[in-house]
């Protein structure tokens, strides 16, 4: 299995991260991808990744709860490391909208997120969008842009079943994570609801529990559902 959307070099994990790769390859998980947040986790991000090779690939990205109004500088480093011609990003991520805490850099957010799709389409690279309280706002975004399709995931996908089959009539793949097995989750109508081929695992080594769930809904194999999300996760991000 893949979990396309982990951030195992954050902090939290500072006291049990080696135990924690070994128990994510322990249950199944072969391959972790690693998204950007700001220049605060960069060297965290790139020494997991250089300590366990084949275990990481990295996407590069800055979040936008990290943008404020002097977001230029985080800009141009990420924009430095994602056009460096020896690096080797699978994805341009975590990129978004993010309203759920603060709406003050609404703007900046909108200009750090078309810049950064700009560069992923550039650089032919999927994105990875991070999304919260703010669908209509992202789909508006989006149409104005007019790339015509996309490449890409909703991570952690929060949305309605009618927003998830918009994102995928765009071209997105949607992220199902770790609330989809929470009782009475909207997640678990979205995930019954929406074509296997467009979902992808993810969420800090909990996979094959969302796997085994996923399964559940749809009722097929868990087998069928590792096979087929990590198809789908290898030919999106190239792996």
């Amino acid at each position: 299995m893949i979990d396309t959307h982990c951030h195992l070099y954050d902090e939290a994990f500072d006291n049990d991260r080696d135990q924690a790769v070994q128990r994510a390859l322990d249950s199944g998980v072969t391959l972790m991808l690693l998204p950007g947040i700001d220049s605060l986790s960069h060297d965290r991000q790139e020494a997991l990744a250089s300590q366990y090779p084949a275990c990481f690939r990295q996407m590069m990205g800055l979040h936008p709860t990290s943008v404020t109004a002097d977001y230029a500088n985080e800009l141009e480093l990420v924009r430095q490391k994602l056009f460096n011609p020896q690096a080797a990003y699978v994805g341009v991520g975590e990129i978004g909208l993010d309203l759920y805490w603060d709406k003050t850099f609404l703007e900046q957010q909108r200009e750090v997120l078309k810049t950064q799709m700009r560069w992923a389409k550039e650089l032919d690279l999927p994105v990875c969008l991070h999304v919260r309280k703010a669908y209509n706002e992202l789909f508006g975004l989006l149409r104005d842009l007019n790339f015509g399709s996309y490449r890409g995931v909703m991570h952690c996908f929060g949305g309605s079943v009618q927003e998830a089959n918009k994102a995928i009539e765009m071209g997105f793949h949607v992220g199902i994570g770790g609330v989809v097995t929470f009782k009475n989750a909207t997640l678990a109508a979205v995930a019954a609801a929406v074509p296997l081929e467009r979902i992808l695992l993810e969420t800090d080594a909990y996979i094959p529990v969302i796997a085994e769930k996923i399964a559940a809904l749809k009722g097929v194999s868990i087998a069928e559902v590792d096979e087929v999300t990590s198809a789908s996760a290898t030919v999106l991000f190239g792996l």
